[in-house]
């Protein structure tokens, strides 16, 4: 299963629900959809989430809300989003609880802090693997707002996420997340509890938002320096990073002979610091 960077096809806010929602949804295949069918796995993935410092919690793609069940035994207030319009139905006519807070949406363009209105709050699913790498993408733009996410990812993916410097896999999501939180793998799901099974294993992981999470440095400039190093990760940090015009002499230093790879989140930071005085796309 190949994530791209499509958002979800075909998004039809006023299509109606076929009339055998209510005791099903068919799975998509243009959405991304596996519903998982495991009761333990769900309540075992509910439970991945402390609570601590937020009294909302939204579910991303809840399909037929196997997880949701267990999330509406939380003392918070769960809110779910669903692009699916048969999905939306089935979850409206099941789970009378959420009465209001089932929002057919693209997350990924979704305004969530409005939602909110600014309050903290926690973010949890089983993301569709075609998009949830733009879904940690925009969870790290609410950074501010989110102190915890889980979820379940492609298993490579969630692997990634968690990696740490040295790895082939270790990457632009794996600097970027840790930054600012603190990465775990906790379990490996197999294809064969999901329906349609799908071709690889899953994976689930909890981010916590570190307690000191902003960085002493030009956040802005972080993101870019880190996504420009690791677009050329086989070339050296000097020489993946041309774009911004530094000064001949900065090439001197040793972090600037290194490979994205074998820099820390740490590292990054520190590299940051040390081209913010010069770096023409800082201006």
């Amino acid at each position: 299963m190949v994530e791209h960077k499509n958002k979800y096809p075909g998004k039809n806010k006023s299509a109606a629900a076929p009339a055998n929602s209510l005791d099903r949804v068919r799975a998509k295949k243009h959405l991304g959809q596996h519903f998982l069918k495991d009761e333990n796995v769900s309540k075992k993935i509910a439970h991945t989430l402390d609570g601590e410092g937020y009294n909302y919690l939204l579910e991303i793609g809840p399909g037929m809300g196997v997880l949701t069940k267990y999330l509406l035994q939380r003392d918070v207030e769960v809110h779910v989003i669903e692009i699916d319009p048969e999905s939306v139905h089935y979850l409206q006519h099941h789970y009378p609880d959420l009465k209001g807070r089932v929002h057919q949406e693209d997350f990924l363009s979704f305004d969530v802090l409005s939602l909110f209105k600014g309050a903290q709050f926690g973010i949890i699913g089983n993301f569709p693997y075609n998009i949830s790498s733009q879904i940690v993408f925009k969870m790290l733009d609410l950074r501010d707002h989110v102190p915890e996410f889980a979820g379940m990812f492609q298993k490579e993916v969630a692997q990634r996420i968690c990696e740490q410097k040295g790895s082939k896999t270790y990457g632009i999501l794996s600097v970027l997340v840790q930054a600012f939180y603190q990465a775990e793998y906790l379990f490996t799901v197999p294809p064969s509890v999901f329906i349609p099974p799908p071709k690889v294993d899953s994976g689930v992981l909890r981010l916590t938002r570190k307690k000191d999470y902003k960085l002493p440095c030009d956040e802005g400039l972080f993101f870019k320096v880190v996504k420009a190093a690791f677009q050329q990760r086989r070339k050296t940090i000097w020489n993946s990073l041309k774009r911004f015009e530094l000064p001949d002499h900065l090439k001197e230093e040793a972090i600037f002979g290194r490979r994205p790879e074998q820099l820390s989140t740490a590292e990054f930071i520190s590299l940051t610091q040390k081209i913010a005085p010069h770096a023409v796309s800082n201006k």
